[in-house]
């Protein structure tokens, strides 16, 4: 990683050109290719896809999409000749559309089943020539504009479907603008410097920028759902701006405590850099792990994210060092600049709030443990509810014109009418199953199409919603007892039906897809910190966070708590592919946060073997940059409620609670709290394992400190000494010289005395960085190599000048 970082610091120009210009070819192929998102729903095995199967060999040339035209009276018939002046021509107008295939009036002669019993709503089905995607929003925006034209006082008229709901979404681009410009505060506040505040937004531009325009051009090679990119967006901002995050983090940390820009962007690269590398594969992973369930539906949701961390990890390795080089100090804000060309370096070690909650932790770790778990455990007590299913347009906000249509028709026709059954038979004797579903508690009305190809349709129409409990036990008994009764072979599909199958395949799956990424995880971090406690650990809290997140869910969207105030419109089922991407991505989030704590802990635990010393050492240096990661996670998924999106917006709202409960909870109490009790246990590993398993390092590897003994009897392994002079060879007094690791860890730290002189301890034989900075003075940062005995190596410091490292 270190000669990586060097390579694009120093080439920055070269690295900045590469990535803009990968930014902007990506962006024109893929507009010039243009999108072909596909949603395909694939349920092999199921009753659903035998009876679409049917269907598809009956009419095989199915027409484009329908979309309805909802009106409602208040008062007479909407059989009056007034209200027919006022709809036909309305209608008429529509069906001349380019674009619109033909529009089926109640006011034909076979239009009557299209006014309900009392006469005061009727409906239209307007069929476009393309499927609902395809269709130009223009023309949708014609349509709706054209029918809600014919309304008057006493006339209201509403429009439902696919097409109609794609002119409702707010603007291409809002959630994700109000999530960088959220971010944006967040960071501001944090680093107290526009520019350091504007690098982490650059990233994730990048990322997800690349990532978007190479998802548009593989959805042409491969089916990618068209809720693919907004969740790439979503994951894509997240891990973009907060691995910019920790390494900018890093790397102002290494200036301030006298390292040259440079020297403090490899260091940080060396360090968190690795990091970010380990968090990103991990996420990729814990993404990786929805192919298990065999749902082709995700198979495109796993290319389009995946895709976009990857890219975002390579732009905060690669492109974040070339930007780190063009800014140079001023990645500090001028406060911190002045403050280190007066004072000189910061010394290494943590304080404020940070440091003091850290404390806390480690005297109380019971009381602490406790009221986290208990906190956890009341808000994961909805998740005991939980029932998977499919939204639709009657949980859409009450003011749309697709949720009034919705409830205009369940209002006129019946709350079933919303999602008819299609009860599929192959053959024409079909009067007995006719007989049978009649019969069926819970069937309102049925009607069987003539036959065609062989096959015969009855449709029915469920007296219950598509999402009420009712309607899945009608399905039930539809499959279990009325079809067996009739002697038929019949198959129940429809997209109710559809649903239910998809809710039932994935919940039969999630179990293997848990184990599959908890025991994935736990490997990786095995590995990574040779202890078989931390990924214990890591799992189990993983589990508590999404059932509490998932019980955030429940009360919001099944419950309705709150919904009214977050403008997301009726309450309903959990979409039943939320709870598979949801994990992925919680799982791959919660890992990045236990990477970047726990690799700090190993890190002080490798040196000074105080299991005590190196939880409180962790938090406090870590708890602050993971609660401002988090922090601006919260806000970029929050900012995804905007999207117009009903998945995209309850995806991001368990993201945003499991992100919130993870960080502030989870990682700033509950793990450094076990750890506590768990004391030097937390890094046991049998030797018999720690010999088999193969060597994957977070942090790069530094000799550990000699133990307190040897320091005593002998003393430090060697020493480097020397004079601090001016170019006129004046001594400086008051420098500050520090030897730092090549891993950027502080080893020692002195000021030069009267006469310029200056000495620091080096624990063994190696190489090193020594830097040197004072006030009014540049700063120079070089490497030194230490043999067995001790090095004489003078330093001399130019007014205003910094150098390069050397």
């Amino acid at each position: 990683m270190a000669a990586l970082a060097r390579w694009c610091y120093r080439h920055r120009l070269v690295v900045l050109l590469l990535w803009v210009g990968a930014l902007f070819g990506l962006g024109f192929s893929a507009s010039t290719a243009g999108t072909n998102y596909a949603n395909v729903f694939s349920l092999p095995d199921t009753d659903s896809k035998s009876a679409y199967d049917l269907m598809e060999k009956a009419f095989p040339n199915t027409s484009g999409d329908t979309d309805t035209v909802v009106w409602k009276v208040d008062e007479g018939s909407v059989r009056d000749q007034a209200v027919r002046d006022r709809i036909r021509p309305v209608l008429d107008d529509i069906a001349k559309m380019p674009g619109v295939g033909a529009v089926t009036t109640p006011y034909d002669a076979r239009g009557a089943a299209q006014v309900s019993r009392d006469g005061t709503i009727a409906y239209a089905q307007v069929t476009f020539v393309k499927r609902a995607n395809e269709v130009p929003k223009e023309l949708v925006q014609d349509v709706v504009d054209t029918a809600q034209g014919a309304e008057r006082a006493g006339l209201q008229v509403e429009l439902g479907g696919q097409a109609i709901q794609r002119v409702q979404e707010p603007p291409q681009g809002l959630s994700e603008g109000v999530g960088i410009v959220a971010a944006a505060i967040v960071l501001f506040l944090a680093f107290g410097s526009f520019f350091a505040m504007t690098l982490p937004i650059a990233i994730a531009v990048f990322g997800v920028g690349t990532g978007l325009f190479a998802t548009q051009l593989l959805s042409h090679t491969t089916d990618v759902p068209d809720i693919a990119p907004l969740l790439a967006s979503l994951i894509g901002l997240g891990v973009g701006i907060d691995y910019a995050l920790f390494i900018v983090t890093r790397h102002r940390k290494g200036i301030q405590r006298g390292l040259d820009p440079e020297e403090a962007a490899v260091t940080a690269l060396n360090t968190s850099g690795r990091a970010v590398l380990f968090a990103g594969g991990t996420v990729c992973i814990a993404l990786a792990g929805m192919l298990v369930t065999r749902l082709r539906f995700l198979d495109g949701v796993v290319i389009g994210t995946s895709l976009t961390v990857v890219l975002s990890v390579l732009a905060a390795t690669t492109l974040l060092p070339a930007l780190l080089g063009f800014l140079g100090p001023r990645v500090l804000s001028r406060r911190q600049r002045r403050r280190l060309a007066a004072q000189g370096p910061e010394p290494e070690g943590a304080s404020g709030l940070a440091a003091r909650w850290s404390t806390a932790v480690q005297k109380r770790p019971r009381r602490t443990a406790a009221l986290a778990l208990v906190f956890m455990a009341v808000l994961a007590v909805p998740v005991l509810s939980l029932r998977l299913g499919a939204t639709d347009q009657g949980n859409d906000d009450a003011s749309t014109t697709t949720r009034k249509a919705y409830d205009l028709l369940a209002e006129g026709f019946g709350p079933g009418f919303n999602g008819p059954l299609q009860v599929v038979t192959e053959g024409r004797e079909t009067s007995a199953l006719v007989k049978g579903l009649q019969d069926t508690p819970g069937v309102a009305r049925m009607a069987a199409l003539p036959p065609a190809q062989g096959v015969t349709v009855i449709q029915v129409v469920p007296t219950t919603s598509p999402q009420s409990v009712e309607t899945d036990r009608l399905i039930d008994r539809l499959r279990d007892d009325v079809i067996p009764k009739a002697g038929v072979e019949a198959h129940v599909g429809g997209v109710t039906a559809v649903s239910k199958d998809f809710s039932t395949v994935t919940g039969d799956r999630l179990p293997l897809f848990i184990a599959t990424i908890i025991g994935l995880g736990f490997l990786l971090l095995l590995v990574a910190f040779r202890s078989l406690v931390v990924p214990l650990t890591a799992a189990l809290m993983n589990l508590i966070a999404a059932a509490a997140s998932f019980g955030v869910l429940v009360a919001i969207f099944q419950w309705g708590w709150g919904l009214e105030l977050l403008g997301l419109g009726k309450e309903g089922p959990i979409n039943a592919f939320l709870p598979v991407i949801m994990l992925s991505l919680l799982f791959g989030l919660s890992m990045d946060y236990q990477v970047f704590l726990v690799s700090r802990m190993h890190e002080e635990w490798v040196h000074t073997r105080d299991n005590a010393r190196a939880v409180r050492v962790g938090l406090a240096e870590t708890s602050r940059v993971i609660n401002s990661a988090a922090l601006i996670m919260v806000c970029v998924f929050m900012a995804f409620v905007l999207s117009g999106d009903s998945g995209a917006a309850v995806a991001g709202v368990g993201l945003a609670a499991a992100v919130a409960l993870d960080a502030f909870i989870l990682r700033t109490a509950l793990v450094p709290a076990a750890m506590h009790l768990l004391g030097d246990s937390n890094w046991w590993l049998p030797k018999g394992l720690e010999k088999r398993l193969p060597h994957l390092a977070v942090e790069p590897k530094e000799e550990a400190a000699p133990s307190p003994g040897a320091r005593a009897a002998g003393g430090p392994a060697s020493a480097v000494h020397g004079f601090v002079r001016t170019a006129d060879g004046e001594p400086v007094e008051g420098a500050a010289v520090t030897l730092l690791s090549g891993g950027g860890r502080q080893l020692d730290r002195v000021e030069s005395l009267a006469d310029g002189s200056y000495i620091v301890s080096v624990p063994a034989p190696g190489t090193y960085l020594l830097a040197t900075t004072a006030p009014t003075y540049g700063s120079r940062a070089r490497h030194v190599e230490v043999g067995e005995g001790p090095l004489v190596y003078d330093v001399e410091l130019v007014e205003g000048e910094v150098d390069a490292v050397s």
